[in-house]
């Protein structure tokens, strides 16, 4: 039998029960010091709190610490808290250090491709936001609420959608998530509830995207692509399907008008509905702006968007516009797979009415096509004679390689070297495809300090 106590600090000490009590006490502060859960410098509980926390006299605690003191374990002085004596080190286990935490792969230079300039995050303006929120959300906003999100959010989301993607939304038929990838996983798990056994995704797409449909039991088909964007009919049998039409991923192709009206009439004709990931529509710079797909037939088109590429993924904020016969049963799948934070929501809501949102994206579209322009000259001074494709929008660009010449797989080793991430194209295919190798070049991601010397390090890779 055991009892345990928690300090103000969330230490958790296992306290055996049987023998002295003063001993016990003793013995399990020694193991948390040795199993590494009490650090050098760590502050206990006052002999009163302690007491109190394990039915104790005062006493026996004091006369714990006294002893531990004594053989060199804690550090007391009259007036100031005990604390756990500086210089102790856990116990190594088995004869060898302990195990590092993991740390993910920081290169020195990165261009890899799915993140924004997180450096360039609005902090004045969201913190405006959030202020205001935490001044202005009832109390009842803090208990979660309409699995679908705040009513403010969607709102202002479907005023926004349907100003600058052409997107027709009712706020009764936006569901706000936590990302993209909650999105994606509530529409396949609606999709098997409802049935569904197949899903079409472009070929080639994010692994990840394929890996979540995968993941709820649908078997995911490819649909093919060429220059002119996904091919408009999907294979007999799916269940819907996945695509990027303003801006292919990662090809960069743009869907074409007749294949955009041909894919919604197949949705049509098959009683399903096409999802468009719009993941960086905001941002073009060569061609005037696409509209929204959703917007040549609101029920049979899912609309899915995502603040991960605008502002940060870190805030988790996505949204999906749905047919109004499917809001109910994706956010019943949504519940089941998590909540959205609800400040966020409203912060959101408040960036996106006081257009704090919008002079963003225009900053950041500036930002951004400068960056292009940049990587373009290198491109065409250290690599010339190679194509470019999906050059006109977005936050990337592929760097096609030809049949002869250096592989992608010997690039990757050569950036590794110089601790330049980059991403090759082959992961993106469904399945292999050694005949069409490439490096996708994601501009956006590297700080702005060092964004000339990222370059500099592509150009001695693409140079060796």
């Amino acid at each position: 039998m055991e009892r345990s106590w928690a300090s103000s600090r969330d230490l958790l000490v296992a306290l055996e029960a049987g023998g002295g009590r003063r001993a016990a006490l003793e013995r399990a502060v020694r193991d948390a010091i040795h199993g590494g859960r009490l650090s050098a410098g760590e502050r206990l509980p006052s002999t009163r709190a302690l007491a109190s926390d394990l039915g104790l006299a005062r006493g026996t605690v004091a006369e714990a610490y006294a002893q531990l003191a004594a053989e060199g374990y804690l550090s007391t002085s009259p007036g100031a808290p005990t604390r756990v004596a500086a210089g102790l080190r856990p116990a190594e286990r088995d004869g060898a250090a302990p195990d590092p935490l993991p740390s993910p792969d920081r290169p020195r230079f990165d261009l890899r491709v799915g993140l924004p300039d997180v450096g360039a995050f609005p902090r004045p303006a969201w913190g405006r936001a959030l202020r205001r929120a935490l001044s202005e959300a009832p109390d009842q906003a803090l208990a979660g609420g309409d699995p679908r999100g705040r009513l403010e959010l969607r709102r202002a989301l479907a005023a926004y959608l349907g100003r600058t993607r052409g997107v027709l939304a009712d706020p009764e038929q936006i569901v706000v998530t936590s990302g993209f990838t909650q999105g994606l996983l509530s529409l396949c798990l609606a999709l098997r509830g409802a049935s569904a056994r197949s899903l079409a995704m472009e070929d080639p797409c994010l692994w990840h995207h394929r890996e979540i449909a995968a993941g709820t039991g649908l078997r995911v088909a490819p649909l093919p692509v060429d220059e002119e964007g996904a091919l408009p009919v999907p294979p007999a049998g799916v269940g819907a399907a996945v695509v990027t039409p303003a801006h292919q991923f990662p090809l960069g192709a743009t869907l074409a008008a007749a294949r955009r009206s041909a894919l919604v009439a197949w949705a049509r004709a098959n009683r399903t509905v096409v999802v468009e990931d719009d993941y960086d529509g905001e941002f073009r710079y060569d061609r005037q702006p696409v509209g929204a797909l959703q917007g040549l037939d609101p029920e049979h088109v899912v609309y899915a968007g995502t603040a991960s590429k605008t502002l940060a993924p870190a805030l988790r904020l996505g949204w999906l516009v749905l047919p109004r016969r499917l809001v109910e049963t994706v956010a019943e799948a949504k519940q089941l797979v998590g909540g959205t934070p609800t400040l966020e929501q409203w912060a959101l809501a408040e960036l996106i009415g006081s257009g704090g949102f919008d002079r963003h994206v225009r900053r950041m579209r500036q930002r951004y096509r400068g960056r292009r322009d940049l990587l373009l000259e290198l491109l065409a001074e250290r690599a010339p004679g190679l194509r470019t494709r999906g050059v006109a929008a977005g936050l990337h660009l592929v760097l096609e390689l030809p049949p002869r010449g250096a592989r992608e797989d010997e690039l990757l080793e050569r950036a590794a070297a110089r601790s330049l991430g980059l991403l090759g194209l082959g992961p993106f295919w469904h399945e292999p495809r050694p005949d069409r190798q490439g490096l996708v070049l994601g501009y956006a991601s590297s700080p702005e300090h060092n964004y000339r010397q990222t370059l500099a390090t592509l150009g001695d890779v693409l140079d060796a």
